[in-house]
């Protein structure tokens, strides 16, 4: 059995239909079902026929499977459904969404074969089969002596055609009877039963450890079985299928002609009965024309009866029967009569009634009329009789391709001439009666008694849809004369049910239990002709006897995905495929390396893996028993090479029995009637009927069988295919275990080395590793003896060749090697370089190759150290004794020491990053630098090549030409000391043994190496964050790293120092200076762009982020330290835009100060004992305004006081300009726009500020473009009132209120100085001024009267909330943008629910993008979804990108706007509340995708309309990450 913890998973996509996919697995492996991006958050179930545990499959029975959702939370991005796979066969799995069909598809579980006493497992690669035809088995007495030269041969699985009674072709596939054993095998005193022959198959599988499989024939039967004559409803014949009768009158008058001119009647014609030329087939052509079809007339069976059908019309009319269209689109037309009499068919009389009407009354009238219908009925005739003409010509084709191959063609079977034996054609129907003339057997077809009993025979189309019956009504198959006919056999009709044929059912059903009572497995004969669901029903009542079952079959559709229909329907085992279709040995090899094996150095894959789709498992035949043989179209000196190269096939192999006697015939499934040979040891070359070791290939193909399945048992399942040159073919088997090969070197012999001259020169092969010893070596021979005769009793091969073998020999030995070399390749790369000299066409050499000693012992070592990432290294490890001190512990005790700032150096980090550090991310040749200088850099690029063992990748190249990425990865990690380095150093000592292995193999252990190493590092991040990350999702988790990601700590600190008061600050030494400094963690805005220097932290960018990749993952004490350190450079009652360290800061936007009070009062909620934070001491950079930048420690407030400072400056006014303005701060910006202005409006209580030449809030773009004319012009000043601005100071407002009331904070409002006097401005006041002011002044009405509409023509969208209020260009305060949705958020109590929720309802239409949400409404005349900052252009709107928040798809606000309707959702009620959360999910879905393909596993700033990438965003932002998080939080 595989191991148990096998898991596979099954992503499920709306609408997905997968029928035509084929999934393999295992028996032991999980199969689970997850839900796609397409399906996240909706009702789905899953059905499946899969049996429940201890029930019996019914195919007909679905199940619903039931979701476990892993966390146990709302968020169920991880829920699965699944399958425990223990029984082999087919199953059908569907799901429904909303109670409709929403996609669907098949898997197939593969059977376990057991061998021998022991029932040990035969594993589907090991099998070698060999074909035996039963007839030619002779009596059953001596079968044991005859399958004994298999048994001997060394194969494994005995394939019989059909054991049952023949019909009167003798045809193999022609069954009399299929429940009676062949009375041929029966001798005079002892009778072959079933039970006798069942007793031998299990004798071989007990003491011989050979399987037997047998075929099913389901298609057709013998034309004379008995049984058929008693149910003649079985087949297809004149009764049940009438739409048959003009095919079988062109059938006999056929079949006499043929009788005529196998009497000599048309030789005064030119047609004699031997047809030998081009001439005779043209008389044939123009003797059909000419005598049989205008005698047989087949357009009548498809004509109306004119003269009927006009008085029946004249008649209607007469009596005055009138009719008007009710469809005007419906036509006069032929119906078909069912019965196919000649002209029997009939039109619609009301449609003829409707279309010819007359004028009048009168007599004239009608007669005109009737004539119009007569003319009418006329053209029908005549358009039937044209289709006629056609489906004749068609038939005279076929015929004479037909005549052709039988007669004339070189490769065709050379009847001679033309006889009632060897007729002209093959008939189409069975004839049982005595003959008669033309007509008279015509009126036999009108007799049901007599017609039930002409049966169509069955055959195969070519080049016809194999999923349709071609016997069937709506195929003219048969009229057409396009069936490669079986003369011999009856096509039988089930129907499309039991109920439909009962009798057939019944009888081949028991036909099938014997089949599966006695057999290992069937070979379903004719399968891409065998109606779909009557093999499935056979097969199902098979797998009830036998459950698992081996199903072969050979497929003829054509095409692989119609292949997979077949196999998944019918779970078919393997699909048998043939060298013998190659047409050189290039081929040969390529199919080889098609039916199996993965590249040879791939990588090791996880355990739980997505579900991939397969081709069917190959069952490689050298040659089919129904095809022609190799040494005729090839030569016998091919046969033991090209059986070498099936032989080294990953996949079962097989061959038909012949070939290794070396038959130079095929041996006819019809004619042959001679037996197979014995086996005798003692038997020499020319015995009739006695084989052994000296005869054919036998020799070698007992070596073969032994090596293949050796290969198939101990795991060589990696193959390489080298082709050496145009006929030396080199297959390799590689173990990636042991890391073992077997190289087997064959050259054909596609050309008769007798009569085509083969190269003298063979080339050199290098074959890396140690050659251990010699396989075999083996060489097609002539010998002197009595050349071949085809033998009168017994089936005889060529006497006069052999195999020259040996086998176990030491290279030095050989006599098809000259000499071997040992050349090194690069360090600890041994190559032994092959001369040959007498690699003659039809010879082999097979190699054991093992690696270097040296090798071979470093990939033990590797093995046994990366044991404790996976059991999967535990074969072909060795123990370590002298390995570096750092190895002798675990990588998981060693990672332990490291906190999550660390790990951001370790697994993150940009280029920028690096380079502040003098590094960079590892730039690889020909391809492209790595996204990170850390392990992800590397691990985004390995889970793109994996998967798909993308060995040709640069980056494997790169791996294979040098050591320069190995010592990248360590060298850059012991370089920063600490915990850090010693992770380097643990890698570095990983990589001395990595460095010791071939080239070839290092991709694949680097990769172990750093998943070992990865997967532990991102388990132990999760370890240090909240418990909601700890129990949270797949998805939760994935986004939590970017907490990883964004937060770390760069070589120059990027914040400001804190108080030296303040308790738990990181400190570290500086190198430079040697003294000690702070060294917080920064979060960075965005990657690449805004990762380092200056440009690393905003304050706006800070405190969105700040929430959700902080405070919610658990990173309570950075948190803390960054709120204090931007507390500290507060100046004019603001926090920074840009950081720039405190010093190098701008105070030019008007909602960062917002945004850190929020956060504030977030890290007071979320964290314990959370207020303590308000009294932690916070050094002001700048005590006034004016101050000069201040060291740490110069002046200590709490953080309270500095709270209380910016919103008393606020409520006092704030203005200035500022500093150092000018082209050199800002080199875009008018004079104005460093003019900063903020306060609040003491009436409303909302906060305002800003001028038209500046833009204070998250929207910022400024304008850069001489030629457009918008350069110093904001795009959106958003000046006034911004929505989520006011939203966050009535949040900050009500939160002080609670906390001054609990005696929490000190202070219960702001004292202001107004015209000289001072003035108390209660936080209860300023609360309760904005709560009544916001809806009245922000909501756009849905009454055009409303009276606190200021500006009723500046309307646009009704049932929305105003951008801002108050703005300089008032028509901005009413576009629709997505930022009330964040006061929503903040502050959902000034919004009334019912206009909140309306208000989102027209976001969700017109602002919602897959990603992110447009920021201004498409239906905004300056609206323009691509940005693209490198345009400049005339256009005022867009160049320089001054379209930046002007509609493209922004991530951060849809965060707000999932939770704002989340929030508002619960108020409108529970059913509300489960729309919205299928909604979230589904929308979360996008997000998923996109972080889990993403290089940079974040989520981009911005996208262009509709989800487009752009390529000016940042690739991964923070704020991006943390309000998806959030939205997780709040589900």
């Amino acid at each position: 059995m595989p191991p148990s913890n096998q898991t596979r998973v099954l992503l499920l996509n709306a609408m997905e239909k997968r029928e035509k996919t084929l999934f393999r697995l295992e028996q032991g492996f999980e199969l689970q079902f997850r839900l796609g991006p397409t399906l996240q958050g909706k009702h789905v179930t899953v059905y499946t026929n899969y049996p429940a545990s201890g029930e019996l499959f019914n195919r007909r029975k679905f199940r619903a499977l039931s979701w476990h959702n892993p966390t146990g939370r709302e968020d169920d991005s991880d829920k699965y459904c699944k399958l425990d796979l223990h029984i082999s066969g087919s199953y059908q799995y569907y799901f429904n969404h909303e109670n409709e069909r929403s996609g669907g598809g098949y898997i197939v579980v593969d059977p376990i074969l057991r061998v021998g006493v022991d029932n040990h497992v035969l594993h589907l690669d090991c099998v070698t089969l060999q074909t035996f035809l039963a007839k030619c088995l002779g009596p059953f007495e001596e079968w044991e002596d005859r399958l004994k030269v298999a048994k001997e041969s060394g194969y494994n699985m005995i394939h019989f055609t059909p054991l049952q009674k023949l019909g009167l072709s003798r045809s193999c596939y022609s069954l009399a009877d299929q429940l009676e054993v062949n009375p041929d095998f029966s001798s005079p005193n002892k009778k072959c039963t079933w039970s006798s022959i069942g007793n031998l198959v299990e004798k071989m599988k007990n003491e011989w450890n050979m399987l037997c499989i047998t075929d099913v024939v389901y298609n057709h039967t013998a034309a004379n079985s008995e049984w058929i004559r008693v149910h003649p409803e079985c087949g297809y014949n004149l009764v049940n299928s009438p739409h048959l009768k003009p095919a079988w009158i062109l059938d006999r008058a056929l079949w006499h002609l043929s009788c005529s001119v196998a009497e000599g009647k048309y030789r005064d014609e030119g047609l004699p009965p031997s047809i030998e030329n081009d001439h005779h087939l043209n008389c044939i052509r123009k003797i059909i024309w000419k005598d049989i079809y205008p005698k047989i007339k087949l357009w009548e069976f498809f004509q109306v009866d004119v003269n009927k059908a006009v008085q029946q019309f004249k008649t209607l009319l007469t009596k005055g029967n009138r009719k008007t269209k009710s469809d005007p689109n419906q036509h006069l037309q032929i119906i078909q009569d069912p019965e196919y009499k000649r002209l029997g068919c009939t039109v619609d009389m009301n449609i003829a009634l409707a279309t010819f009407i007359p004028h009048s009354n009168g007599p004239a009238a009608i007669e005109e009329c009737c004539n119009w219908f007569q003319k009418k009925i006329e053209e029908l005739n005549a358009e039937q009789f044209r289709q006629t003409n056609y489906h004749q010509e068609q038939a005279v084709t076929c015929l004479l391709e037909t005549v052709v191959y039988e007669r004339l063609a070189d490769q065709g079977p050379k009847q001679g001439p033309v006889s009632r034996k060897y007729p002209l054609v093959t008939r189409y129907f069975t004839y049982p009666f005595k003959e008669m003339t033309l007509e008279e057997e015509e009126s036999l077809m009108h007799q049901p008694d007599k017609a039930c009993h002409f049966l169509a025979h069955n055959g195969w189309v070519m080049g016809d849809d194999p999923l349709r019956n071609f016997a069937e009504p709506g195929s003219n198959v048969y009229l057409r004369r396009e069936l490669i006919c079986w003369g011999d056999s009856a096509k039988l009709r089930y129907g499309n049910k039991p109920e439909d044929c009962p009798y057939l059912w019944a009888h081949m059903k028991k036909y099938t239990e014997i089949t599966a009572k006695y057999f290992h497995g069937v070979r379903l004969d004719n399968c891409h002709s065998t109606p779909l669901h009557v093999a499935e029903y056979m097969l199902d009542t098979a797998r009830k006897l036998r459950a698992d079952l081996y199903v072969v079959a050979e497929l003829f559709t054509g095409s692989e995905e119609l292949d997979n229909i077949f196999v998944t329907r019918l779970g078919l085992s393997s699909l048998i495929r043939e060298a013998m279709s190659a047409y050189n040995s290039h081929e040969e090899g390529r199919l080889v390396y098609r039916f199996g094996g993965e590249p040879v150095g791939s990588f090791v894959q996880p355990r739980l893996r997505p579900l991939m789709p397969a081709i069917a498992h190959a069952l490689f035949m050298d040659v089919t028993h129904d095809n022609e043989c190799p040494i005729q179209h090839r030569s016998e000196y091919d046969t033991l090479p090209s059986s070498t190269i099936v032989s080294m096939a990953c996949c079962a192999t097989g061959s038909t029995k012949g070939y290794d006697e070396l038959v130079p015939h095929q041996i006819s499934v019809v004619s042959e009637e001679r037996f197979y040979a014995k086996w005798n040891p003692a038997a020499t070359p020319s015995t009739p009927g006695e084989v052994n070791f000296q005869t054919g290939i036998i020799a070698g193909r007992l070596a073969m069988n032994r090596l293949h399945q050796e290969l198939g048992a101990k795991g060589f399942i990696q193959v390489y295919v080298d082709q050496v040159d145009e006929d030396i073919v080199a297959v390799t088997r590689h173990c990636p275990n042991t890391h073992q090969s077997v190289v087997a070197v064959s050259r054909t012999a596609f050309r008769d080395p007798k009569t085509s001259s083969y190269s003298k020169e063979v080339p050199q092969m290098c074959i890396p590793g140690k050659i251990e010893e010699v396989v075999l070596e083996a060489r097609t021979i002539e010998r002197e003896v009595t050349p071949y005769k085809k033998d009168e009793h017994f089936i005889n091969g060529l006497p006069n060749y052999t195999v020259e073998i040996r086998e176990h020999i030491q290279i030095r030995e050989s006599k098809i090697i000259k000499q071997a070399g040992t050349a090194i390749k690069g360090p600890n790369e041994f190559v032994q370089e092959i001369e040959f000299e007498n690699l003659t066409p039809g010879s082999v050499i097979i190699f054991r190759v093992s690696l270097d000693p040296k090798a071979q012992e470093a990939v033990g070592v590797l093995r046994n150290h990366l044991i404790q990432f996976s059991p999967h290294f535990k074969s072909g490890s060795l123990p370590d004794d002298c390995s570096a001190p750092i190895l002798k512990n675990l990588f998981s005790s060693i990672a332990s020491k490291l906190t999550l700032a660390d790990l951001n150096q370790i697994l993150y980090r940009c280029d920028a990053e690096e380079q502040e550090d003098g590094g960079g991310c590892y730039n690889i040749p020909n391809w492209s630098p790595l996204k990170y200088a850390g392990l992800q850099g590397l691990m985004s690029v390995m889970a793109d090549i994996r998967p798909k063992n993308d060995l040709g990748h640069p980056f494997c190249g790169n791996l294979r030409s040098g050591d320069w990425m190995i010592d990248y990865v360590s060298d850059r990690l012991i370089s920063r000391a600490g915990a850090c380095a010693e992770v380097g150093k643990w890698l570095k000592a990983m990589f001395v043994y990595l460095k010791q292995i071939p080239r070839y193999l290092i991709p694949c252990y680097f990769d172990a190496i750093l998943v070992g190493a990865y997967t532990t590092l991102l388990d132990l991040a999760w370890s240090q964050m909240s418990s909601f990350v700890q129990n949270g999702s797949t998805f939760v988790k994935h986004l939590s790293l970017g907490s990883v990601q964004m937060c770390g700590i760069g070589k120059y600190p990027s914040l400001p120092n804190l108080s030296p008061a303040l308790h738990d600050v990181p400190y570290r030494m500086n190198e430079i200076t040697k003294e000690k400094e702070q060294c917080c963690v920064s979060l960075a805005a965005g990657l690449p762009h805004f990762s380092s220097g200056i440009f690393r932290c905003w304050g706006r960018d800070t405190f969105i982020a700040l929430r959700g990749l902080m405070l919610i993952t658990g990173r309570y004490l950075e948190a803390r330290n960054i709120i204090l350190a931007f507390a500290s450079t507060l100046r004019h009652g603001l926090i920074p835009n840009l950081l720039g360290q405190g010093t190098h800061a701008r105070f030019n936007c008007r909602d960062a100060v917002w945004w850190w009070l929020q956060c504030i009062q977030d890290y007071c909620k979320i964290v314990p004992n959370g207020t303590d934070v308000l009294k932690c001491p916070v050094s002001r950079m700048y005590p006034k305004d004016d101050s000069r930048a201040q060291p740490a420690g110069t002046l200590d407030q709490p953080l309270y006081e500095v709270i209380q400072e910016a919103m008393q400056q606020h409520m006092q006014g704030i203005e200035f300009q500022e500093r150092n303005a000018g082209p050199q701060l800002d080199q875009n910006m008018r004079d104005e726009g460093f003019n900063v202005t903020a306060g609040v409006d003491h009436e409303t209580g909302f906060v305002f500020g800003g001028n038209r030449f500046n833009c204070g809030t998250w929207m910022d773009k400024m304008g850069e473009s001489d030629r457009a004319r918008n350069k110093g012009i904001p795009a959106t000043p958003r000046d006034g009132s911004a929505v989520e601005i006011v939203g966050l100071c009535k949040s900050t407002i009500r939160w002080l209120l609670e906390l001054s009331k609990k005696k929490v904070f000190p202070y219960q409002g702001v004292t202001i100085k107004r015209h000289g006097k001072k003035e108390t401005i209660t936080y209860d006041e300023w609360n309760r001024r904005i709560q009544g002011h916001f809806e009245k002044l922000f909501f756009v009405s849905e009454n055009p009267a409303d009276p606190n509409e200021e500006h009723p023509n500046l309307v646009h969208k009704r049932g929305i909330y105003k951008d801002s209020y108050g703005a300089s260009s008032p028509w901005c305060d009413y576009q629709l943008r997505p930022n009330f949705t964040i006061a929503m958020v903040v502050a959902p109590e000034i919004f009334s629910p019912e206009r909140a929720w309306k208000a989102l309802e027209i976001v969700e239409e017109k602002l919602l993008g897959p990603l992110g949400m447009k920021t201004l409404d498409p239906d905004d005349m300056v609206y323009c979804g691509v940005y693209d900052n490198a345009l400049d252009n005339d256009n005022y709107n867009v160049a320089k990108g001054f379209n930046y928040h002007q509609g493209p798809e922004w991530l951060w606000p849809i965060g707000y706007f999932l939770r704002a309707k989340l929030y508002f959702s619960k108020l409108i009620g529970p059913e509300m509340y489960a729309k919205t959360v299928v909604l979230i999910k589904n929308v979360l879905s996008h997000h998923y995708v996109h972080l889990e393909r993403s290089s940079w596993k974040g989520l981009p700033e911005l996208t262009n309309e509709n989800g487009q990438y752009c390529p000016f965003s940042c690739e991964s932002q923070a704020w991006s990450i943390a309000v998806i998080l959030e939205v997780l939080y709040d589900l």
